[in-house]
């Protein structure tokens, strides 16, 4: 539909509406997909993502019953060829009419799924000159399958990340194992698949949905101000020559000052936060401040899956440390 309304088409330039439909953002999904607990939804999530065909004509409304189920539910959709979810990341590409070497793309963004998130990282995997993908990179951000993003704090730069879900879980899960799933062996792949799956797929993607929920849901009084840019950050260390990945950078505005520095956060899937993590972020603030950065208005986050400690918590209630569990995420703000 796109094709006709652009380049030499006799229809370029007559369009009186443009309406582009995205998918639905993580709170829509749990509703679409009746699903109240957060932690179920945010696994269905982190496999099928916003897309509402998915629950009406792939699996035809095949919704898991509980966490218990989820195992089983993943089993008998998106891992069993019966099911129509099961192929449904290569059509995704094949779809895509701009996509020429298809091998190429689909490297691409296997690479990107096994944690090769920049682009000299993607061109090592590949054993390819980082040039040569600047190309597939630049189309499939246009596509909509891949997103870039800039570090908060090293503008030049930028790491690219899977933005379609199915395909990351694709490319971590089923397409090493179509064989075993030819076979109906389905249990025993996904058995074996499970950590990967949420190394490679849910932790990646619940960060995601922390630095989303920031961007829409967040109030202003959660972070101090109004957030307006949402991203990562690298800060190095040089006393400990490394540096300190931040999973949740907020910039915002407080009164007239706009791109305020107004959190720091870390995010965990599976893993109970304490105090350690919390040490960690004063860390990392303490050495933007020693670069000059504007820290004072900086509030300390933890975003967590699991839980948080009695002793976090507690340091929570004194200072300006903000706790933001999966029943916040989803319901809060």
């Amino acid at each position: 539909m796109g094709g006709l309304l652009s380049g030499t088409s006799p229809l370029r330039g007559r369009a009186s509406l443009e309406l582009v439909v995205h998918p639905l953002d993580f709170r829509q999904a749990a509703a679409f997909w009746g699903i109240e607990d957060p932690r179920l939804a945010l696994l269905v999530h982190s496999v099928v993502g916003g897309a509402p065909a998915y629950r009406r004509e792939f699996v035809r409304e095949d919704v898991p019953a509980g966490l218990e189920d989820f195992d089983a539910w993943v089993c008998r959709t998106a891992l069993s060829p019966r099911s129509p979810l099961y192929r449904e990341a290569r059509y995704l590409l094949a779809d895509e009419s701009d996509l020429r070497d298809r091998a190429l793309y689909h490297s691409v963004l296997e690479a990107l799924a096994s944690g090769n998130a920049t682009a000299g990282g993607i061109a090592g995997c590949l054993g390819r000159p980082a040039g040569d993908l600047t190309h597939p990179l630049t189309v499939l951000q246009d596509c909509g399958l891949v997103r870039r993003e800039v570090d908060a704090f090293r503008r030049n730069r930028s790491v690219y990340r899977v933005r379609e879900p199915l395909i990351a879980f694709d490319h971590v899960v089923s397409r090493a194992t179509r064989a075993l799933l030819a076979r109906g062996l389905a249990e025993q792949v996904w058995e074996s698949s499970r950590a990967r799956f949420r190394s490679s797929v849910v932790d990646p993607h619940f960060e995601q949905i922390c630095r989303e929920w920031v961007s829409h849901f967040a109030s202003p009084e959660t972070f101090g101000g109004m957030p307006i840019d949402v991203s990562y950050g690298t800060v190095a260390d040089p006393a400990s020559r490394t540096s300190h990945e931040v999973d949740v950078v907020v910039r915002g505005a407080v009164g007239q000052d706009n791109g305020v520095l107004l959190s720091l956060g870390e995010a965990k899937w599976d893993q109970v936060m304490g105090e350690g993590h919390l040490d960690r972020l004063r860390r990392i603030k303490a050495l933007l401040s020693g670069r000059g950065v504007d820290t004072t208005a900086v509030r300390l986050a933890c975003y967590s899956g699991a839980g948080f400690t009695e002793g976090l918590r507690g340091a929570a209630a004194a200072g300006d440390v903000v706790l933001l569990d999966l029943r916040r995420l989803y319901e809060g703000d």
